[in-house]
């Protein structure tokens, strides 16, 4: 609960300074962006699990804080979850979250980017389905929210299209259990300024 207190601290810390930057520059952009994700889980001590395939789609707000940085908040849906394949038979495990990335991304040229920052997500949905001789569904019972590290990289044309690839680092259990259960996604985003 303390690390959701100080992420969600981090993120009013974060929105307030961007809403202070916006007054001082006037180089800032908003767009919707969306794309493709592999995601699966890290359990602790037992590797990474397959991934599942799906898609994030959202919204962005750029305020540039200089020539060479920006803070980037989003608020995207994104599916997300992972499977287990044991011979025959098929977990899938279907979690969709709304998630609240707010990156600082950095220009070291003027069309390429590097970004990393904070996201905390919550559950929207879950579902699971076997599959195999026979197809059934149980109910797990993952927690509502997530939060973790997002680690990226893209390039931006003069027209306000951009292209970038980007790494969720999970840091939040999914289910509290002995064996601690991390998300990891890897997304590639297709982006529009509006």
């Amino acid at each position: 609960m303390k690390k959701i207190k100080l992420t969600l601290a981090l993120f009013f810390g974060l929105v307030v300074c961007t809403h202070a930057q916006d007054s001082a520059t006037s180089k800032s952009n908003g767009g919707i962006k969306g794309g493709y994700n592999l995601a699966s889980v890290n359990f602790d001590g037992n590797g990474e699990t397959d991934q599942r395939h799906g898609f994030h789609v959202g919204f962005y707000g750029e305020s540039f804080i200089s020539d060479s940085f920006s803070i980037q908040p989003e608020l995207m849906y994104s599916q997300q979850g992972y499977q287990i394949k044991n011979g025959n038979t098929t977990f899938t495990q279907k979690l969709d979250y709304i998630n609240l990335p707010i990156m600082l991304k950095a220009y070291p040229s003027k069309n390429f980017f590097l970004e990393a920052g904070p996201q905390i997500g919550l559950a929207i949905t879950h579902k699971e389905v076997y599959e195999g001789f026979i197809t059934t569904t149980q109910e797990y019972d993952p927690n509502k929210f997530d939060w973790g590290m997002n680690f990226g990289a893209g390039i931006k044309t003069d027209a306000g299209i951009s292209l970038g690839v980007r790494y969720h680092l999970g840091l939040g259990d999914l289910y509290d259990s002995n064996d601690k259960a991390f998300n990891r996604v890897l997304q590639f985003s297709l982006g529009f300024d509006l």
